[in-house]
């Protein structure tokens, strides 16, 4: 499994909008400057993300794009699955039917049990969890 470029970049632009603090407002050409993504992509992404409440958008000369709620409400699950759709190690996680293996497969309970974990994880990992750990040192992404 993995996400896909537009999730990460999702990720990326939602990490850089939470780094401009409460109320931080940037234009999307400066995000996509910023964090390297194509504009015309990064114009998909923050459409997504404002439909889903994640972002909000405003025009003119004092427009741009900031974050619709606080970075501690937003969760790494959320912006993935908006982008992505559900997370999904195997498509017998989902749904058991899909799994000709299902009534004697030894790897099902395994995978189930990485599926939960992982939710677990990118759902209890918010936006300022992430920048608490970059300025602490602890390695989250540079988001300059």
């Amino acid at each position: 499994m993995q996400i896909t470029r537009q999730a990460d970049y999702a990720v990326r632009a939602v990490l850089y909008l939470a780094s401009l603090g409460d109320g931080g407002r940037a234009p999307t050409g400066q995000i996509a400057r910023k964090q390297h993504v194509p504009p015309s992509f990064l114009a998909k992404i923050v459409s997504q993300l404002s439909v889903a409440g994640v972002l909000h958008t405003s025009r003119g000369a004092r427009g741009g794009v900031s974050l619709a709620r606080g970075a501690s409400d937003i969760s790494l699950l959320e912006v993935i699955e908006i982008i992505d759709g559900p997370v999904a190690l195997n498509e017998c996680v989902i749904d058991a039917d899909a799994c000709a293996y299902r009534d004697d497969c030894p790897v099902h309970d395994i995978w189930c049990q990485a599926q939960t974990e992982l939710l677990q994880r990118l759902s209890s990992t918010h936006f300022g969890y992430l920048l608490a750990q970059k300025g602490n040192g602890k390695g989250a992404p540079v988001i300059a």
